[in-house]
């Protein structure tokens, strides 16, 4: 089975974001495997083990983004590909387009990854990259078995879960609860500086499609404070005369 996984590179969720002149500022920041992407990877390697065949990480990013794919590779994938995006405006729109050339001619059985970045959260490059590949795709998965050319799904929806049967090539998008993602072992980590990590240049792949970006970023700011909530006290009933009395004059709800 050969089964490829999708990462990306994002903020540590332990560092402080900060915001200069309209843009987070990345000044010694520590970055992290996206944490979704995780699971995206342990469920890789599970399914490596029990049926065997390889798994390739592949990224978007710029140079830093190696030290991902070095990771991915010490917690036990195959093989890293990284797609150097330093000099590209990128949006999820490009990026699956970038991803689809990269893919297309690759013999894979299944894409995973993560249900979405925790950066911006648009959980959008795996479904368009489906759509570019023209092949099935679940999104949200919990639990994922494969026999032979099918795969039984269970899949988190809106506090319920669905099961689906569904026949190979497909992608899937990992959500919290599939597993628990593993850590690197030290052996692990010597291996994977002997591993493969292939790495290729948008300008160089032969993209058939315009990739330029289709949104563009305006402007990033953190929401206005919120005042501190108000204790209404006394009898019952002048609380609820009180409460309706703001909620017309002050809120301007009713």
């Amino acid at each position: 089975m050969n089964i490829i996984v999708l990462i990306k590179q994002t903020f540590d969720t332990e560092e402080k974001i900060i915001v200069k002149n309209g843009d987070i500022c990345q000044d010694g920041v520590n970055f992290i495997i996206n944490p979704y992407d995780e699971f995206a990877i342990e469920e890789a390697i599970k399914l490596r083990d029990l049926h065997s065949g390889e798994v390739t990480v592949i990224t978007i990013g710029p140079e830093r983004a190696e030290n991902s794919l070095r990771t991915a590779l010490a917690i036990g994938a195959d093989k890293a590909i990284i797609v150097d995006s330093e000099d590209h405006d990128l949006d999820e729109y490009s990026i699956a387009k970038v991803l689809a050339t990269v893919i297309k001619d690759r013999e894979f059985d299944l894409i995973l990854c993560g249900n979405m970045g925790v950066d911006y959260g648009s959980g959008q490059v795996g479904p368009r990259l489906a759509e570019e590949l023209n092949i099935a795709q679940i999104t949200t998965i919990t639990y994922m078995e494969i026999n032979g050319d099918t795969a039984i799904i269970e899949r988190d929806v809106e506090g319920d879960k669905e099961l689906v049967e569904v026949s190979l090539p497909i992608l899937v998008t990992a959500q919290q609860g599939l597993n628990e993602p593993r850590y690197p072992s030290l052996p692990g980590i010597m291996k994977a500086k002997k591993k493969p990590i292939e790495r290729l240049e948008i300008d160089e792949l032969d993209i058939e499609d315009d990739i330029e970006a289709k949104t563009t970023v305006m402007e990033t700011f953190f929401p206005p404070q919120k005042n501190a909530g108000r204790i209404l006290k006394g009898d019952l009933k002048v609380q609820i005369t009180e409460l309706a009395n703001l909620l017309r004059n002050e809120a301007k709800v009713l």
